[in-house]
């Protein structure tokens, strides 16, 4: 399993997971052909960086004929939660209250990100009743 948070990869590393996500598995030269950077980094660049991601447990790859196909070993959204627990840890000392607290009083939501979060809210309440039932 990938260790550290996805806010700790630098710049390229991110921009070659973010390839990755996209393509759900692929090759450097895809990978390559995807980064749309200016100038674009050489394949061997591209390839070091996935070498090096593969050995820090965020890709994982397999052979196919001379080519490699590397795959994430974490999704994007598990890569995401991972960086929100580590960032809630670290600004608001673990309280998720207080981080929900912060975000309703200081950011100026429209009535419709207000209503999508109350259908958030309730949905979530009502797995919890479930799986308190169920379990």
């Amino acid at each position: 399993m990938a260790r550290g948070s996805i806010d700790r990869l630098g710049a390229l590393q991110k921009a070659v997971m973010e390839a990755v996500w996209d393509l759900g598995e692929a090759t450097v030269q895809q990978v390559r052909d995807r980064l749309g950077r200016d100038p674009v980094p050489a394949y061997t660049t591209v390839l070091s960086v996935m070498q090096k991601l593969e050995k820090a447990g965020w890709l994982r790859h397999r052979a196919e004929g001379r080519s490699y196909i590397y795959r994430p070993v974490r999704s994007r959204e598990e890569a995401g939660a991972s960086s929100l627990r580590t960032f809630i840890e670290r600004v608001f000392r673990g309280d998720r209250l207080r981080m929900f607290q912060h975000l309703l009083e200081d950011e100026d939501l429209s009535d419709e990100e207000l209503k999508a979060l109350k259908t958030m809210i309730d949905r979530r309440r009502r797995a919890k009743d479930k799986e308190s039932r169920d379990g």
